[in-house]
């Protein structure tokens, strides 16, 4: 079984191989977690991002990932992902599962073995928390992503004891040395 973690934090901190970042099909920058990863990044992140190529302007497609360098970041890589938009981006379920699948495979792809994940489509996007928190663990769980330690960094204490719940099967939350 592999592991996984849950933080209440900044993703941008994260001291692991690969951030991924919940982007946008343009991959350019956004508001939400894709914004700070930006800012934190600096100027190198956005010219890596210039440089995948767009087809029909979308760089990354909702459910796939694509992998750039972190820029100033303490990690490696950047793996940006672009979640479903919830009820518009059908089907959701499937799209997410393959956010977090594509994102995954590109880490082990690549020799990470880390990850930090950020609660992809439910910020702006809508998805249900408690739904996106029961698909991200039954893929993060799965035996191919075993060799990964997968880290879960959000945002709030609601959000973390959602997916402290989906991971433990409790919601209960130790006391963050985050402030809040």
């Amino acid at each position: 079984m592999n592991t996984i973690k849950i933080i209440l934090g900044d993703i941008t901190k994260a001291d692991v191989d690969a951030i991924v970042n919940a982007a946008n099909s343009v991959m350019l920058g956004g508001g939400g977690v894709d914004g700070a990863i930006h800012r934190a990044a600096g100027p190198k992140l956005l010219e890596a991002c210039k440089k995948v190529k767009a087809i029909n302007g979308e760089r990354c497609p909702a459910g796939e990932a694509r992998i750039t360098e972190a820029g100033n970041l303490k990690a490696k890589y950047v793996i940006h992902t672009v979640g479903p938009r919830y009820g518009i981006d059908t089907p959701s379920e499937t799209l997410l599962a393959s956010a977090y699948r594509s994102s995954l495979d590109l880490a082990i792809s690549h020799a990470c073995k880390s990850i930090a994940f950020p609660a992809i489509s439910c910020g702006v996007y809508g998805y249900p928390p408690e739904e996106a928190a029961g698909i991200a663990v039954s893929i993060c769980q799965r035996p191919e992503y075993e060799s990964l330690a997968i880290i879960f960094y959000l945002f709030s204490e609601k959000m973390t004891a959602v997916w402290m719940k989906a991971v433990y099967g409790s919601p209960v939350l130790a006391k963050s040395p985050v402030p809040i």
